[in-house]
């Protein structure tokens, strides 16, 4: 740690407004406290470094070309044989009833399509397929290759497991999250998958669907794309909830973004594994974050 260290301007703030510690950090630390203002960008830098940092990306390809050659050959024929007869499913089941789902052949709830809303409802519906198809191909090795592009890029920020240091509380009066048993089966994996489900529909809606299902899966996926930055720590549950608490906005905004990346057919795939990237390169400046608060205190305390 750097010894320039100065004591912040202001330390009374309450959660979720200005973040504390943010005045006069030293110079080490100013890009990464620039990079915490915005959440959503480490979703950017994700995707950037996947593509040009060969450390990163070469593994991941190597894992998952096999099974994706696979899964594309078999979405594709997939595709070629049943989309007729999925286009007739559209017409018979969904077009027929405008006034139950706000659908016409012209638009779809007053939004107006390029083309006829069959062809629109039948691509999306074979896409969402092939998208299905590709992943269970790719399931096991896709998932390997997230953890080795997460692992990858703290290694590549030049650090080890000695990095994480246990939680430091950075608020003066932190908040106290809802303990309701909803609240508790909203964080698990269980959760994810009805919420996902629950939400498919959204989809029809061109667009607005995407959107609008990105926003309500946005907090629990940045948290799931955090787990490992928790468990590094050592972070109790209430220590969870109470640190995503505090950054609520931020983890919505983070997770709106990957949410709304992951949520596309077919390249929806690849940022799954740029969105680990970016919340690694977040955590690293968190941690960062909680190295400084840490050794505040420990001025603090040993002035006192």
């Amino acid at each position: 740690m750097s010894d320039d260290i100065s004591l912040p301007g202001d330390l009374q703030h309450e959660p979720n407004s200005t973040l504390p510690y943010s005045d006069n950090v030293p110079d080490n630390l100013r890009a990464a406290t620039s990079r915490l203002q915005f959440p959503p960008s480490y979703a950017v830098v994700g995707i950037y470094r996947l593509f040009t940092d060969k450390r990163i990306a070469l593994p991941v390809w190597q894992k998952c070309k096999h099974g994706l050659v696979r899964g594309v050959s078999v979405a594709l024929v997939w595709t070629v044989v049943t989309f007729k007869l999925q286009r007739v499913f559209v017409e018979l089941f969904l077009i027929k009833s405008p006034s139950v789902t706000g659908l016409s052949r012209d638009a779809i709830f007053g939004i107006p399509m390029p083309f006829d809303l069959p062809t629109y409802a039948t691509l999306l519906f074979v896409s969402t397929q092939a998208t299905a198809i590709i992943t269970f191909f790719l399931s096991k090795n896709l998932r390997i290759a997230r953890d080795r592009a997460y692992d990858q890029t703290i290694v590549s920020r030049g650090k080890g497991p000695e990095f994480w240091t246990p939680y430091v509380e950075e608020w003066d009066n932190p908040p106290r999250p809802s303990k309701s048993l909803m609240t508790t089966f909203a964080r698990t994996i269980y959760a994810r998958i009805a919420f996902k489900m629950a939400l498919a529909p959204l989809h029809l809606v061109p667009v607005a669907g995407i959107v609008i299902s990105a926003w309500l899966r946005a907090l629990g996926t940045a948290q799931y794309l955090h787990r490992p930055l928790f468990k590094a720590k050592n972070m109790t549950k209430e220590q969870v909830s109470v640190f995503v608490e505090e950054r609520k906005w931020d983890y919505r905004a983070f997770g709106f973004t990957a949410a709304l990346l992951e949520g596309l057919p077919f390249v929806g795939l690849i940022f799954t594994v740029s969105n680990r990237i970016g919340a690694a390169m977040w955590a690293h400046d968190l941690e960062k974050r909680q190295h400084y608060v840490a050794e505040i205190k420990r001025q603090t305390v040993s002035t006192s």
